[in-house]
C-alpha cells in the first residue's frame, strides 16, 4: 500500500470524491490559492476553480450556514473551520439547524454536510488554539462525530461521511497532519461509521483511547506489558455512533476499562462510554472504571504546563494500574 501523511490522505480522499460527484464543493477560510490554513487542501483549488473551492471570510457562521444551504438544495459541501476552537461561533447552525432539519421536515430534507475542524494541544497553541471540544457534539442528537487517528482512517471515515446523507463534524488532530502510515490504494475505501478497531488484543484490561490519545496509549502498553500487564486497546474511530458491542465485548473479556480522550475528563464523552459500562457490564468488572484526559482549566501556552495539563503515557499507565488493584 503508498504511504501518505494525514493531511494528505484527507486531501486525495476530498480530490477523488469531488471528481466523482460535481455536486460536492469545499468551503472555508483560505482553503483557495494558500490552501488551507492548516494546508489540507493544499491544490484543490488549482484543480476544481472558485466555484467548487471558495474561499471564505472570516465568518465561521456564514461558511456553515452557506455550507447547510446548499446541501439542502442537491449539493454536497465539506465545510472547513480551521481550529475548532472557533466552533462556538457557528453553534447555531450547527446544533439548532444542521442537525434538526431532516427531522424538522419530516426526513424531505437530507443534509449532505461534513464539517472538518482541528483539535488539540501538544503544539503551545494556547488557551484559544489547543482546545479539544469533542464531547460538545456527542451530546446533541442528529449530528455524527468522528476522531481518526491514522491516515488510512482519515481517508475511509471522510468517504464514509460524505457518502452518509446526514452531518458529519470530523475532529482531525494538528498533531497528526504529519503522520505518515499505509493507505489503501482503493478510490472507493470505506470505513463505516460506529466500527471501531481493536488495535492491540490483550486479556488484563480493555483501553479506550481515541485521535493523539491513541499513540500515548501504545506507548502505555509496551511500558505495562514489561511489569505483565496486556491490555486491549480500542480505537471507537467514531464516538457518535458508538461501537458499543466491540466496547462491551472486551470489557466483559478482560473485566476492566481505562478510558483516555485529550478532552477535560469534567463532562467528557469518556464519562458516557463509562456510563454505558457501568449500565451494560457491571457484574463482569473487577475494578472502578478509570478515565484520563485533561485537567479542568484552561491549555496553558507554556509547554511545560500545557504537558502537566493534558494526558501523558505516565497517567494512562497509572490508571490502568490503579483498577488492577
Amino acid at each position: 500500500m503508498p504511504k501518505m501523511k494525514f493531511m494528505e490522505a484527507v486531501r486525495e480522499t476530498i480530490r477523488q470524491e469531488m471528481e466523482k460527484d460535481p455536486t460536492l464543493f469545499l468551503i472555508g477560510e483560505d482553503v483557495g490559492p494558500y490552501g488551507g490554513e492548516q494546508g489540507v487542501t493544499g491544490d484543490l483549488w488549482q484543480q476544481f476553480g472558485d466555484d467548487r473551492v471558495r474561499d471564505a471570510p472570516i465568518s465561521e457562521a456564514l461558511i456553515i450556514g452557506c455550507a447547510l444551504g446548499a446541501s439542502m438544495t442537491g449539493c454536497k459541501a465539506i465545510a472547513e473551520i480551521p481550529f475548532g476552537d472557533f466552533l462556538g461561533m457557528c453553534m447555531d447552525q450547527i446544533y439548532n439547524q444542521a442537525a434538526k432539519i431532516r427531522y424538522m421536515s419530516g426526513g424531505q430534507a437530507q443534509v449532505n454536510l461534513v464539517i472538518r475542524t482541528t483539535e488539540g494541544g501538544y503544539v503551545s497553541g494556547a488557551e484559544q488554539h489547543s482546545q479539544s471540544l469533542v464531547s460538545w457534539f456527542v451530546h446533541i442528537p442528529g449530528i455524527k462525530v468522528v476522531e481518526p487517528a491514522t491516515p488510512a482512517d482519515a481517508m475511509g471515515l471522510l468517504r464514509a461521511a460524505l457518502r452518509d446523507g446526514n452531518p458529519v463534524i470530523i475532529f482531525e488532530h494538528r498533531y497528526l497532519y504529519s503522520l505518515v502510515d499505509d493507505v489503501p490504494d482503493d478510490p472507493d475505501f470505506i470505513i463505516p461509521l460506529g466500527k471501531a478497531n481493536i488495535v492491540r488484543e490483550g486479556n488484563d484490561c480493555t483501553v479506550i483511547a481515541t485521535a493523539l490519545q491513541l499513540y500515548k496509549a501504545k506507548e502505555a502498553a509496551e511500558i505495562l506489558a514489561r511489569k505483565g500487564i496486556e491490555i486491549e486497546l480500542i480505537d471507537p474511530r467514531t464516538i457518535d455512533p458508538l461501537d458499543e458491542e466491540t466496547i462491551l465485548k472486551s470489557v466483559k473479556k478482560t473485566g476492566r476499562a481505562v478510558i483516555v480522550h485529550e478532552t477535560w475528563v469534567k463532562g467528557g464523552y469518556g464519562a458516557e462510554i463509562a456510563a454505558i459500562i457501568a449500565d451494560k457490564a457491571i457484574n463482569y468488572l473487577n475494578g472502578p472504571v478509570k478515565r484520563v484526559g485533561a485537567k479542568n482549566v484552561p491549555i496553558p501556552f507554556s509547554p511545560v504546563l500545557e504537558n502537566y495539563v493534558l494526558p501523558q503515557v505516565e497517567d494512562i499507565v497509572r490508571a490502568v494500574e490503579e483498577t488492577m488493584e
